[in-house]
């Protein structure tokens, strides 16, 4: 578990969901332009649909990618997601078990790209937010805000 359990985040972590037309290069297309403005993709997973991919990111400046992604015709919408840190993927089982225990449903998780110091990081879609990110607090577990994504 980490030894800085912080409080519920006060700035919850932006997801974007991006709909991208199922075609060579699209996905290729915003990874460069995100990358071409200083936008880094810290999680990112893919969803693989008929004629469009749902491509689920989150970045380290969500303002940037927000106003990029407008520009330039990236159809998306957006939520928060809780975001927690662990040190390693052996504590995966203690951050689920920290979540069942209060009984917070989980709609889909996917993992982050990178963090700081080797941790383990999870993005996670949850029925309830505060109880989730309550449970992962008193368990011991940091709950990432989206000032501790940006780089």
């Amino acid at each position: 578990m980490s030894d800085t359990a912080a409080p519920v985040a006060a700035e919850p972590v932006k997801q974007f969901s991006v709909f991208i037309e199922n075609r060579v290069g699209r996905l290729h297309d915003l990874v460069g332009l995100l990358a071409k403005h200083n936008v880094h993709i810290m999680a990112m997973t893919t969803i693989d649909q008929t004629d469009t991919a749902l491509d689920r990111i989150i970045v380290d400046d969500p303002d940037r990618a927000r106003e990029l992604m407008a520009a330039n015709n990236f159809f998306f919408t957006e939520s928060d997601v809780l975001a927690v840190e662990f040190s390693d993927e052996s504590k995966l089982q203690a951050v689920l078990r920290a979540l069942n225990t209060v009984e917070v449903n989980i709609h889909y998780t996917y993992a982050f790209l990178v963090r700081p110091k080797g941790h383990s990081a999870l993005a996670l879609s949850v029925e309830d937010f505060d109880l989730a990110a309550s449970a992962l607090n008193t368990s011991g577990f940091k709950v990432l805000s989206q000032r501790d994504i940006s780089r």
